[in-house]
């Protein structure tokens, strides 16, 4: 009975010897900022009027609350969403 507990760590040691560790765990990377949004930050909260002094990379679309756009993502597009009370509500890439 004695030899089989010995036996049994025996083979257990063997088995987790031959175990690799675990790679350590990644996180995923952020979304890349292609289109420069992090750069135009600050401008939430101020009235959407302040666009009209400003230039963008082309492409760049304005968004009302009641605009249709299209549903297709770009990472390199800049869109700006303005509210209701006429504010800038949001700033990304899509």
């Amino acid at each position: 009975m004695r030899t089989g507990f010995w036996m049994l760590g025996l083979i257990s040691a063997a088995a987790l010897a031959g175990c690799e560790p675990l790679p350590p765990a990644t996180t995923p990377d952020p979304p890349a900022d292609e289109c420069g949004a992090a750069g135009y930050q600050g401008l939430i909260g101020q009235p959407r009027d302040v666009l009209s002094q400003m230039t963008f990379p082309i492409g760049t679309r304005v968004i009302g609350p009641d605009d249709a756009v299209t549903a297709d993502f770009r990472p390199d597009r800049l869109n700006i969403e303005y509210g209701r009370t006429g504010r800038i509500d949001k700033i990304a890439c899509y």
